[in-house]
């Protein structure tokens, strides 16, 4: 059955910072529209790539230059984590999709961007990743039990088989109505644009736009 709702695609990394900024705007360019927002996953550095060291020059200063002035000026609170080296995301996201099977996906990535970057915890930790399924209403048991069992591993790779049929190389890339791409931090104008574009080209679709005879 065909919907009215316009679907947002977000691909983002739980180990990037400005996936957690990209909400502030998402929500606001949105809160009084017909949208469905899904969260995409998409490793920035899948095993074996190293990961990031919070101790060496090149996070500090990327925090320094960028990522703390967006924050202050979107009154976002948000730390550079010390959790070193920072973790691979493979697992959190195998619990996205035990999330995400249970009803709980719209909840999962947003608690987990802020596990990490405001509570400083180690979010490659199943112990870590199963307080937050509990806290967000899932069976500790069952979350455990699949993660330690591989239960969503092909269906994370198929995840990011996905993300690159839609060469996603940027954390965020946010896509509306698979029709308009916004790489990296969007402005909240640049949503709303996007979503009521893809409105407009559906009335046209359609036939239900207004025309010069008429509506």
């Amino acid at each position: 059955m065909e919907t009215s709702k316009v679907g947002i695609k977000v691909w983002s990394d739980y180990v990037c910072p400005f996936c957690m900024l990209a909400e502030t705007p998402l929500h606001e360019a949105t809160r009084d529209l017909d949208v469905e927002i899904e969260w995409m996953p998409f490793e920035l550095r899948p095993h074996p790539t190293p990961t990031l060291r919070p101790e060496d020059e090149y996070l500090p200063a990327i925090w320094a230059r960028s990522v703390y002035p967006m924050a202050r000026q979107m009154k976002v609170d948000i730390s550079l984590p010390t959790v070193s080296p920072q973790p691979y995301t493979r697992l959190a996201f195998e619990g996205y999709q035990y999330a995400a099977e249970h009803g709980k996906a719209a909840e999962y990535t947003p608690r987990v961007l802020r596990a990490f970057f405001q509570e400083n915890r180690h979010i490659g930790r199943l112990d870590v990743l199963t307080d937050i399924a509990s806290e967000l209403g899932l069976d500790e048991a069952g979350f455990t039990e699949a993660l330690t069992a591989g239960a969503y591993t092909e269906t994370h790779q198929e995840a990011l088989r996905t993300a690159k049929a839609y060469r996603i190389s940027v954390a965020p890339t946010i896509i509306i109505g698979e029709r308009h791409r916004i790489e990296g931090v969007p402005a909240v104008a640049e949503i709303r644009k996007a979503v009521l574009d893809t409105q407009a080209e559906r009335a046209v679709a359609g036939g239900t736009a207004c025309g010069p005879g008429g509506c």
